[in-house]
């Protein structure tokens, strides 16, 4: 089930650098160079803070885990009580999703064990609850 999200006005800082773009993340807090998958994460992100009021203090960006002796990085994790409760995995617009991305996320739920999986490329956004086993067709309120 397609999720349609209308993404809020950004209101970015952007700063070019040697011929490149780069964002300001404000939940990293430092500069990050603004690529098309970053540009989905970055509106991702505004839209999950201003449009579905989720706690800006509760969320994290690219963080590090370790799965199978390996380093990953999720995209964005939202936290509610102290645990992991939404996993959110982006890819840039032009990249469809597929059975690699839902590969990708699961793999990272086997470590963080969320209630919610979201996948978006920015055009297209899928959520599931993985305590009910069911597709959404919307984000879940926090």
């Amino acid at each position: 089930m397609i999720i349609q999200l209308k993404y809020p006005p950004p209101n970015f800082q952007i700063k070019k650098k040697n011929d490149k773009n780069f964002i300001f993340d404000t939940y990293r807090k430092r500069w990050i160079l603004f690529t098309p998958e970053e540009w989905v994460r970055q509106n991702f992100l505004n839209y999950l803070v201003h449009q579905k009021n989720y706690p800006a203090s509760l969320i994290a960006v690219e963080q590090e885990i370790s799965l199978n002796d390996k380093k990953k990085r999720f995209d964005i994790a939202v936290y509610k009580n102290n645990l992991p409760w939404m996993l959110i995995e982006c890819k840039e617009m032009e990249v469809k999703l597929s059975i690699q991305t839902i590969d990708q996320i699961l793999s990272y739920q086997q470590k963080l064990q969320c209630q919610f999986l979201v996948l978006t490329n920015g055009n297209e956004t899928f959520c599931w609850d993985t305590h009910n086993a069911v597709a959404l067709n919307q984000l879940p309120d926090y």
